[in-house]
């Protein structure tokens, strides 16, 4: 959905400026013209009004004149700088919830056209901590936002709900490179959040430089069955390979991420997430009158930059 509407913004910026550059090379000096031949042919001075008929514009060449400043710079913005996202499901609990509104930029990465996705400016590469959106690598229709946990070369295993990360070996040499760590968990508290009727507990997770809140549910097995399979490595291990990431939600075992799919190419990354701006609360009760999208209530504590 978010592809279509940046190509119907592009249309729409590209026929409101053909417009405006027809009405001011063309339609606009024939308007003169027919006014000096209205004037030429009464000989006296025409009437205010009537001079104000002969230039006045088509209601078409109007709106596209006075809409084209308007959308061509929210094409820009959200083509190049910002774009803004709802969070439709919880598989990034507790660090993102259903209702949240963010902004994702767009030239964190690689700043790509808005209809073919060529990239145009090679920027930064994602980091390991990085709330990414990307395009869903099985539909590129859809977008994704999951956390980044694995670069080009990192070796990844997931196992009895902990992380564990060999980092990639390349120049400059990181400390631990090649070595398996396991990511640290601190444990934090446990039935604030509930995936059906199992409660989940909710610990801070140290990713390198980005210390960030993660579920997980005890009680849920893992579903190994459906893992991605990678040739050589054991079902719960993955090596990321070259121009691909490695990402998984926070809310881990209410996600379907990089275990169940496979990698990220750099190609569909979109931006990363970086601040909420505005969060509406919903109501849970299954016996209320109002429609589940109609928001009960506005969350202001949640506002702010993206961990």
């Amino acid at each position: 959905m978010a592809g279509y509407f940046s190509i119907l913004l592009v249309l729409l910026t590209l026929s409101f400026g053909v417009i405006w550059l027809l009405d001011k090379f063309y339609l606009a000096p024939q308007r003169q013209l027919r006014l000096a031949g209205a004037r030429a042919q009464a000989k006296t001075a025409l009437p205010l009004q009537a001079e104000e008929e002969i230039l006045k514009e088509s209601a078409v060449v109007e709106t596209a004149k006075s809409l084209f400043p308007l959308v061509a710079a929210i094409t820009i913005l959200r083509s190049f700088l910002f774009e803004p996202f709802q969070i439709p499901s919880g598989s990034m609990m507790p660090t993102l919830l259903v209702g949240d509104f963010i902004l994702v930029q767009k030239f964190a990465y690689d700043v790509k056209d808005p209809v073919w996705r060529t990239t145009l400016w090679s920027n930064k590469t994602p980091q390991r901590g990085d709330v990414a959106v990307f395009k869903y690598p099985l539909n590129t229709k859809i977008d994704y936002i999951k956390r980044v946990v694995g670069v080009p070369g990192d070796r990844i295993v997931y196992r009895n709900k902990q992380l564990f990360i060999a980092k990639n070996c390349a120049t400059p040499v990181v400390s631990g490179c090649g070595e398996l760590q396991a990511v640290p968990m601190t444990f934090q508290d446990e039935g604030e959040f509930y995936l059906g009727p199992m409660p989940q507990s909710r610990f801070l997770e140290q990713l390198g430089e980005v210390e960030h809140q993660v579920l997980t549910t005890p009680m849920k097995p893992e579903d190994f069955r459906n893992y991605f399979r990678q040739r050589g490595t054991d079902i719960e291990e993955f090596i990321v390979p070259e121009g691909h990431y490695f990402v998984l939600g926070d809310n881990r075992d209410n996600s379907v991420d990089s275990r169940f799919w496979g990698f990220v190419p750099a190609d569909n990354l979109v931006g990363k997430a970086v601040f909420i701006w505005m969060s509406f609360e919903f109501s849970e009760d299954p016996n209320s009158w109002l429609p589940r999208w109609v928001p009960v209530g506005v969350r202001f504590e949640r506002l702010g930059r993206i961990q």
